[in-house]
């Protein structure tokens, strides 16, 4: 979806990067290394990215880290169509259907971090029917192409985890109310 409007491959990993996890961060030969591109080059997106205002960066000590600017007016229409390019929308909504007393379902490791390495890794929280789980996940699959991890915890578990889940790149993609309220998707 992305490739239709926007023709440079690394802007559109670039924005990828940034906008489906705003809160990360990360600077040039990072970037650079995880995109196999020279520093030249991502610099040079960069240097547009920043004049658009799409991004802002801060000096770490000697390394500059850049983060998307969750101030600017498409901010949130940009992070929505990362999501839709990446099926994270469709993810969603397929895992709200039917999968039972789903808790919260977190975004873990790469895609959590930004990264679109087509294995997409989830924890889901609560009671979940693993055979609905499974033939959603099947769906999904087709329709985003992309494989889908998933590890479901009771609350208990979860909590155990946490520790283990600590140093890795996580990303809240939903959570239930407290209420009685069925679920219902969060907004972007």
């Amino acid at each position: 979806m992305l490739e239709d409007v926007i023709t440079s491959k690394m802007r559109i990993s670039l924005l990828t990067r940034f906008f489906l996890n705003p809160q990360a961060g990360s600077y040039l030969r990072e970037l650079a290394g995880e995109l196999g591109k020279s520093t030249h080059g991502v610099r040079e997106e960069l240097r547009h990215m920043l004049e658009a205002r799409l991004l802002t960066s801060r000096r770490e000590g000697r390394r500059i880290v850049y983060r998307a600017n969750e101030d600017h007016p498409l901010f949130p229409e940009l992070r929505s169509m990362v999501k839709k390019s990446l099926g994270m929308d469709r993810i969603v909504e397929s895992v709200l259907e039917r999968l039972g007393d789903l808790r919260e379902a977190w975004l873990l490791d790469d895609y959590a971090r930004g990264r679109d390495t087509g294995i997409v890794d989830l924890v889901l929280v609560g009671d979940v029917n693993s055979r609905h789980l499974a033939d959603l996940s099947r769906k999904t699959e087709r329709y985003i192409g992309r494989k889908i991890r998933s590890l479901v915890l009771s609350r208990e578990e979860f909590e155990d985890m946490g520790p283990r889940l600590e140093g890795r790149p996580r990303l809240l993609l939903w959570k239930r109310d407290d209420g009685d309220s069925p679920p219902s998707a969060p907004r972007s």
